[in-house]
């Protein structure tokens, strides 16, 4: 285990796009989980941490923030998702300022675990830094529909983000939980069962 006994046991919660991690972390939350999400944390921490805002705008230029210093999405995918060498620079920065705040956000938790939900895992080794971690997995059809009602895309557009990400085969393996996400009354039953599990192993230690 990584932290000591009187510390909350970190769990990871991962899952493609579509797949509905961040409605299953909200249900933890909705049982009283003290959930860290990392995707929200980065955003913020770009948008407000002087030195990153800084070093991200040296990486890319100008165009990183529109005129309310917020971040230009859109345009950021588009200079990063085709080139790999430049995301690794990014995320080379954006990282580990994410990793020291939520070091920083635990040493402020209480209960017998915590949740941190982050769209890349074991992408990144990232599980190595968990006590366990869970797995969000649904068809890719279901995922497909799901983000182009949420999110307007084609299914084109859809379909060339899966293609980037790796596909739940591959990380099945590696997850110590896997939950399949085909409606929300079955994962809200699910997310029930597991976190009475979790409650209960982690109570014990």
């Amino acid at each position: 285990m990584l932290n000591s006994h009187n510390s909350p046991r970190i769990v990871c919660l991962t899952g493609g796009i579509g797949s509905g991690k961040t409605t299953a972390a909200a249900l933890f939350e909705d049982l009283g989980v003290a959930v860290y999400y990392a995707d929200r944390a980065a955003k913020r921490l770009m948008e407000q941490d002087a030195e990153l805002r800084e070093s991200l705008i040296q990486l890319l230029g100008e165009n990183v923030f529109n005129n309310l210093g917020q971040l230009n999405r859109d345009w950021i995918a588009q200079k990063l998702f085709n080139t790999p060498e430049l995301l690794n620079r990014w995320n080379a920065k954006v990282h580990p300022k994410v990793f020291d705040d939520f070091n920083r956000w635990v040493s402020c938790q209480e209960g017998s675990y915590i949740l941190k939900e982050a769209a890349i895992l074991f992408e990144t080794g990232g599980e190595r830094n968990c006590d366990l971690s869970i797995l969000i997995t649904a068809p890719e059809d279901l995922r497909i529909e799901r983000v182009m009602k949420r999110d307007s895309w084609t299914r084109e557009q859809v379909k060339e983000r899966l293609n980037r990400q790796w596909s739940d085969e591959r990380k099945i393996p590696l997850a110590d939980f896997v939950v399949e996400n085909l409606d929300l009354k079955t994962l809200n039953l699910e997310i029930k069962r597991l976190h009475s599990q979790l409650s209960k192993r982690f109570s014990q230690q």
